[in-house]
């Protein structure tokens, strides 16, 4: 996927200004900066959500998934559901369940989503686009709500189960390039 001068405001107010970079397949990329810099705008123009005021891209993949600020998970459903949903019928629930057990969730399996806490959510939702058949997977700010030791799990589980695969990340904490063994573009 390549971007050429992207440029975007919202209401008169510019967040992007010619941004240009290269996301090669089966690379991982980090987009960091302060907030209020455009790196959401930026991640929901690479996944169509957003249209650029002008640029071009070039290159899109076909299978996408991600993870966005909420969690976007259906309340009443179980972690296990969830994650079945979006995995595709060769994936079982025993699988599902050793996922979500390897992100700390063990014993939480068959309660309802919305009787999670946020950490919990955050990382059903995790387990949810990294188990999907996407080529590209989208994390925007993934790790919020998680303490540092569960972090460094989740990190451990995406980084073991994405092989392959293009990961583009967007986080405030420009430490997790070296985490996630991710080139950081700073906007």
């Amino acid at each position: 996927m390549e971007l050429k001068n992207i440029c975007k405001s919202f209401d008169g107010r510019q967040v992007l200004s010619d941004v240009s970079l290269v996301v090669p397949k089966g690379s991982r990329v980090l987009i960091s900066g302060v907030s209020g810099r455009g790196k959401t705008t930026l991640l929901r123009i690479m996944m169509g959500l957003e249209k650029p005021d002008s640029g071009e891209i070039t290159g899109a993949f076909s299978k996408q998934a991600a993870v966005f600020q909420e969690d976007r998970l259906q309340a009443e459903f179980t972690p296990v559901t969830c994650v079945k949903m979006t995995s595709g019928a060769h994936v079982t629930k025993q699988e599902i369940r050793a996922q979500l057990a390897e992100v700390g969730l063990e014993g939480h399996l068959d309660k309802p989503a919305g009787k999670l806490s946020g950490g919990m959510r955050r990382r059903v939702a995790i387990v949810r686009a990294v188990m999907s058949d996407a080529d590209i997977i989208y994390f925007d700010e993934p790790f919020t709500g998680l303490d540092g030791e569960t972090k460094l799990r989740v990190i451990d589980y995406i980084n073991r189960h994405t092989s392959g695969r293009t990961l583009v990340f967007v986080s405030h904490a420009a430490e997790d390039a070296a985490l996630l063994n991710a080139k950081e573009i700073r906007v």
